[in-house]
């Protein structure tokens, strides 16, 4: 079990910033703040460094990691860059966007999930792009989770999964998204293909160039197929509870609720209008505002809070 030290820190915090930096470099692992969720680092071009990510989320080793910059023309060193790549870049970075690219010899195969891309951000997070820079290296971070459980937006989160695994969390208060970044990959051809939603969406990037969407969105991979980027092939941000979907009304939810008589020791999630008719019936469920029913930010925001603290209900 590693002694973790956790820190909490802001974007003027330079003497603990340059602290968790100098692990970094020493090849240790490095809880950070981002955006989009809290990221479990290390020295993206340390091959031993990335393969104690793996270790300490309990992730298949050909399960890609994303690698951060502190600038987007650092791609340049780790990447083949194109035209589109810059064009996405003055867009969407600084932010939740992370671009797939041909690697160069710069990045490990073991960073890389054995493939012969790398997934490359620069996050908008202050903390997250001085704590990269300080460094002087691209820092391997996937969520800050153990493997498959719901990603973790503040700290406290964190320490549940984390604490004994890692050298450093940094605690930078909640993200701001809740979300993790939208991942695309740039073909050939100077089109893209939509790995994994987030906040940027597709609509949104196709202003730069078309945009089709994998397979790998809306349904599983099939045996054999290689998983360009995180969240495509394993179980991701799922809770330890069963969770039940309902698509439908409030009157039809409650229907099935009452039903299926699974009111004890259940969770609820509902739009903030029908908090006080669940609140009225289902006196005994444990309830959660979600957020009204247009706000899709304070949906990302609160969904994997949500899902952790209904596993701890």
């Amino acid at each position: 079990m590693i002694n973790t030290s956790v820190i909490k820190v802001t974007e003027d915090s330079a003497s603990e910033i340059a602290y968790a930096a100098q692990i970094i470099k020493e090849g240790g692992l490095v809880v950070f703040p981002t955006e989009t969720v809290y990221g479990l680092g290390a020295d993206a071009t340390n091959a031993d460094a990335a393969r104690k990510i793996y270790s300490a989320k309990g992730r298949p080793s050909d399960n890609p990691l994303i690698i951060h910059l502190s600038n987007p023309d650092e791609a340049i060193k780790y990447t083949y860059t194109n035209d589109i790549y810059f064009a996405l870049a003055k867009k969407f970075m600084p932010g939740p966007l992370t671009v797939v690219l041909k690697a160069r010899d710069t990045v490990p195969l073991a960073t890389r999930g054995g493939l012969d891309t790398v997934a490359v951000r620069c996050p908008e997070n202050p903390i997250a792009r001085k704590l990269i820079a300080i460094a002087g290296v691209p820092i391997a971070a996937p969520s800050a989770n153990l493997s498959g459980s719901p990603s973790p937006t503040n700290a406290a989160h964190v320490i549940d999964d984390m604490y004994g695994r890692v050298d450093v969390i940094l605690d930078g208060g909640d993200s701001e998204f809740g979300l993790e970044s939208t991942i695309v990959k740039i073909n050939d051809d100077g089109t893209l293909t939509l790995l994994r939603p987030g906040k940027i969406t597709a609509d949104e990037l196709a202003v730069v160039s078309h945009v089709s969407i994998s397979s790998a969105v809306i349904k599983e991979l099939g045996d054999g197929e290689v998983a360009l980027s995180p969240g495509m092939k394993y179980k991701h941000y799922a809770p330890k509870a069963k969770l039940i979907l309902l698509d439908g009304n409030v009157n039809s939810a409650l229907k099935y609720i009452q039903e299926n008589k699974i009111q004890s020791k259940t969770a609820i999630i509902s739009y903030t209008e029908d908090m006080e008719l669940y609140m009225t019936q289902l006196p005994d469920a444990y309830l959660y505002d979600f957020g009204k029913k247009s706000d899709f930010n304070t949906q990302a925001h609160k969904l994997f809070y949500i899902l952790r603290e209904a596993d701890k209900a």
